[in-house]
């Protein structure tokens, strides 16, 4: 399916180094991103679908890295089915797994939990909720984990493992099992905070120094946070990646994102939500977080986005995350609310108002066009010009 985006107002790129762009239209092109720019006009008009912006803003689909998935589009934790789709009207085009956990009775032995893993990653291979990429199967670092087990692991495609709620005596037992996770190519989170789950121990800074995961989970709380003096530790004794989440503590989410602003490492900071946890499930989470750095913590709006979108993807190595030729065709155009008092997405942000969503398209596939269900409607019109696909981009069915 080839898609124009057109009447573009404003373009985030997802790129820190060069946050907005200068384009008036993208094409996309079997799932990826065509061109960004001027678009020719016989190349719009071979469009199967051309959408007609109407001045927003157009942002890469937002990758929340800490969903709590389990199998399916259900949540155990808050008995609810299709979460994920939900969270796709919220703009979010990619979940990332931050394990496992949740499952009931999960296991705790070393087969046990390489077997959950590979049976979460393949139950999200080919499985798109609302059509929302979902990247599935962490393993759950215990003891008893050898060397042997991540490279059959990561032979298998699972690339993902989680350092917080093995039955380890004590934080820094984790090192050498987040080593052998790197060594085999694994991306590698860890727990970071006051205990959340029965079994499960408080992780503060310096373990998070000592054991050297790729990314400190909710380093702001998940939901309790480390002590404040951690913070510019962990910034400056570590190259961890930050991960502020929604269903953390806002006053150090924003401490958090000053210290590294100050220290001049912002592209660590990632937002994401941390759910469905007893927190909830907020499938607005990711606008609310960008919203909060913009309104509160005097981040440029578009930087706070590109912490949601492409820093997520250069950590995590996606290929979505940012508007660039060859980058996954993940969008979403957003909008001052209506009845809003900013004059665009961008300052309805710095306003601390949640954008109101206009149309996403992960996979190159419009998933709706017009009105996010979860959101009021756009002050400007984003509609459907051109629609050579029997099928309703509307959205309709979904009100």
């Amino acid at each position: 399916m080839r898609i124009a985006i057109t009447n573009i107002g404003q373009l985030v790129t997802g790129d820190l180094a060069e946050p907005l762009g200068n384009a008036d239209a993208v094409v996309t092109e079997g799932g990826l991103i065509h061109s960004v720019g001027t678009a020719d006009p016989g190349l719009v008009e071979s469009c199967d679908v051309v959408i007609d912006a109407g001045g927003t803003t157009l942002i890469p689909g937002l990758i929340d890295s800490h969903v709590h998935i389990t199998f399916g589009d259900y949540t155990p934790r808050q008995k609810t089915v299709g979460y994920l789709e939900s969270y796709l009207h919220g703009g979010v085009t990619t979940a990332i797994s931050a394990s496992e956990v949740h499952v009931p009775g999960r296991p705790i032995d070393p087969e046990g939990v390489k077997a959950l893993a590979l049976a979460a990653q393949r139950c999200f291979a080919n499985y798109r909720p609302g059509g929302m990429r979902v990247w599935a199967g962490s393993v759950i670092l215990e003891p008893g984990l050898v060397a042997e087990d991540f490279a059959q692991l990561a032979a298998q495609g699972v690339w993902l493992a989680k350092a917080g709620f093995g039955a380890v005596a004590s934080p820094g037992d984790y090192a050498p099992l987040v080593a052998a996770a790197k060594a085999h190519g694994m991306i590698t989170t860890m727990h970071t905070g006051g205990a959340s789950i029965p079994g499960s121990a408080p992780i503060h800074g310096a373990d998070v120094i000592a054991v050297a995961p790729d990314v400190s989970f909710h380093v702001n709380g998940g939901p309790v946070a480390m002590p404040d003096a951690d913070f510019p530790k962990v910034i400056a004794e570590s190259d961890v990646a930050l991960q502020i989440c929604t269903a953390g503590n806002l006053r150090t989410a924003l401490l958090c994102a000053r210290l590294a602003e100050e220290a001049g490492c912002f592209e660590r900071v990632l937002i994401a939500t941390d759910t469905p946890t007893g927190s909830g499930i907020m499938p607005l989470g990711m606008i609310y977080t960008i919203s909060h750095l913009a309104s509160l913590g005097g981040i440029a709006p578009e930087r706070a986005i590109c912490a949601a979108t492409g820093s997520n993807a250069r950590v995590y190595r996606r290929n979505s995350g940012f508007i660039a030729p060859g980058r996954d065709a993940d969008l979403a155009l957003i909008d001052t609310p209506l009845g809003g008092s900013g004059k665009d997405a961008l300052a309805s942000l710095s306003n601390g108002d949640p954008v109101a969503i206009g149309a996403v398209i992960s996979g190159g596939v419009p998933r709706f066009v017009g009105r996010s269900r979860n959101t009021p409607a756009t002050t400007r019109q984003v509609r459907v010009a051109q629609n050579r696909v029997p099928f309703d981009f509307s959205g309709a069915a979904a009100h």
